[in-house]
């Protein structure tokens, strides 16, 4: 049987067309029409003006060197995230401190946060900035942390890699603080192959941002350089790629929140198993079907869950494993990590591509209640279109 993968691309056909175009007209370097398109098509869908760059990680470290952060400076960050949001903090000299999630989101909790920063004010050591990860497409709970950073006049980076697509009380998640960075990953809801995207409100942040992903070069004929800069910018064909997948965000939307209902409804009669909350704020994408896994009532740990499906040929995988928990990053502050850990040792992410049939769903299924001892589902219940 060929392996179920956790999350694949998924091409909705016109990506040719506009990767065709740029052959044709010879336009394969990191400028060109598909380029100019994409930036334009992406800030009319998140109302902000938008760089494309070569990942979202380029994004974050430019993000990060914009809002001033240097040598020695500190910032806090989720812990419970890949690490691309704290190696980019290391990337400009600073040093990342960690902050617990809240199990209503599984995000950065707000509460913690507030504490920390009261705590921070008193020693007269606050952060320099804050990069907040929205997880698995659904919206850490921003009010609460905005008004907290603007009390001390701390920047907000958000690190929106997860979440094109999601909502935060009607607004797109990446677009409500000082500057969100987005991926397009292979992995992604929508993918470039590899790349991504920095918004601000502030266009001359953008414009530097454009500036320094082209390495920095001076206007004029000779190779001038007065800056440091990157290699950073996305190339024209990989643009037309993402135009293409643009596209389709919104079916990619709707398709990744069905597979997650249907195991959640699949498994309703499970104990011990259950879907990573939706918060009522927004509209968690689900980008990832992650689940929990109570051991005690579930008749398996996570671990042995990941293995059984393994040995079906199903991948799966833990949820992130905390910043703090990290061994590159063990000397690190954190304010909290109880929860954040609690996660990690019982979340797992269920394949989840957009593309994933109803048989291979149905198979993933009941390999997981195998695992729990239930009996297997024959059919499903629920048309794809009832989602909620």
């Amino acid at each position: 049987m060929k392996r179920i993968l956790l999350s694949v691309p998924h091409m909705g056909g016109r990506e040719q067309i506009y990767v065709r175009e740029a052959f044709a007209t010879n336009w394969l370097s990191t400028v060109g029409p598909n380029l100019t398109a994409f930036e334009r098509e992406f800030g009319a869908l998140v109302g902000l003006p938008s760089v494309a760059l070569a990942s979202g990680t380029a994004a974050l470290h430019l993000a990060l060197r914009l809002v001033g952060v240097g040598p020695g400076d500190e910032v806090f960050c989720s812990t419970l995230t890949f690490a691309a949001a704290a190696n980019a903090i290391v990337y400009q000299g600073g040093m990342p401190v960690f902050v617990d999630s809240d199990r209503a989101t599984w995000n950065l909790d707000p509460d913690v946060l507030s504490c920390a920063l009261r705590y921070r004010v008193a020693l007269n050591r606050l952060p320099k900035a804050l990069v907040v990860v929205h997880l698995y497409g659904q919206s850490a709970d921003m009010d609460p942390i905005l008004h907290a950073c603007a009390q001390y006049g701390i920047a907000v980076i958000e690190d929106a890699a997860e979440a094109v697509g999601t909502l935060y009380r009607g607004k797109p998640a990446g677009t409500l603080g000082d500057i969100g960075a987005y991926s397009f990953n292979g992995n992604k809801i929508i993918t470039t192959t590899g790349g991504g995207m920095l918004v601000s409100r502030n266009q001359a942040w953008v414009d530097k941002a454009r500036f320094w992903s082209q390495q920095a070069r001076d206007p004029g004929l000779a190779y001038e350089h007065s800056e440091l800069g990157y290699n950073y910018r996305m190339s024209n064909v990989l643009a037309g790629v993402g135009r293409g997948q643009l596209e389709a965000l919104d079916l990619r939307v709707q398709q990744r929140r069905a597979i997650a209902f249907r195991y959640r409804d699949a498994f309703a009669d499970l104990p011990g198993i259950s879907l990573m909350p939706q918060a009522s704020f927004g509209v968690h994408t689900n980008w990832l079907s992650c689940f929990l896994i109570k051991e005690e009532h579930f008749g398996c740990s996570r671990d042995v869950l990941i293995r059984v499906l393994d040995q079906a040929n199903v991948e799966s995988r833990p949820v992130w494993k905390p910043m703090h928990l990290q061994r590159l990053y063990a000397g690190c502050e954190c304010y909290g990590g109880e929860i954040a850990a609690d996660l990690f040792r019982r979340g797992i992410c269920l394949p989840s591509s957009s593309s994933l049939s109803r048989e291979d769903q149905l198979y993933v299924i009941n390999q997981v209640r195998a695992a729990g001892n239930a009996k297997p589902l024959l059919e499903f219940e629920m048309e794809p279109e009832a989602i909620a």
